[in-house]
């Protein structure tokens, strides 16, 4: 997800859409444990794309 598209989210919106990708973050790591992923950089794009949209979310709650 790019930060343009976080920033036309509503508040809500991001807070559910962090809390699935967090949850979705748990399930690839825990998997990964398991048997090894072959491509093991969707674990930092998912996690870079956590941060991102935190980051949206804390602006738009300064904003407010």
């Amino acid at each position: 997800m790019k930060a343009a598209e976080a920033r036309e989210m509503s508040v809500a919106d991001l807070r559910d859409r962090i809390e699935v990708e967090k949850a979705n973050l748990d399930t690839m790591k825990l998997n990964h444990t398991v048997t090894p992923m072959e491509n093991t950089s969707k674990i930092a794009k998912t996690r870079r794309d956590i941060a991102r949209m935190m980051t949206v979310l804390a602006q738009k709650e300064k904003q407010n």
